[in-house]
């Protein structure tokens, strides 16, 4: 009962004292994609400072170094989308089925 009552009385006042310019939504989302940036480049840098013999790890490498870029690689358009489908959607039921 002390720990909910003593978080009540902080969240209460951070409120009432709490500056109004301050976007913590903001702040906390800088924070977060800066500890992404850093543990990503910590990752990479350690993978890339392995030796490797095998070729499974040298494609793990160039995975990493890829994907560690800021931007993913492009995606075409998914199968699904494209127009050039030779089976009319839906297919026609065979006459079997009655």
């Amino acid at each position: 009962m002390f720990v909910l009552r003593s978080a009540f009385w902080l969240t209460v006042m951070f409120l009432i004292i709490a500056p109004k310019d301050f976007d913590l939504g903001k702040t906390a989302s800088d924070a977060s994609a800066e500890a992404l940036r850093a543990g990503q480049q910590a990752i990479v840098s350690q993978v890339l400072a392995s030796d490797c013999s095998t070729l499974e790890c040298a494609g793990g490498k160039a995975a990493l170094t890829v994907l560690a870029g800021n931007k993913f690689p492009s995606v075409d358009t998914p199968m699904q989308m494209t127009s050039n489908i030779p089976v009319p959607l839906p297919r026609p039921r065979p006459d079997r089925m009655g």
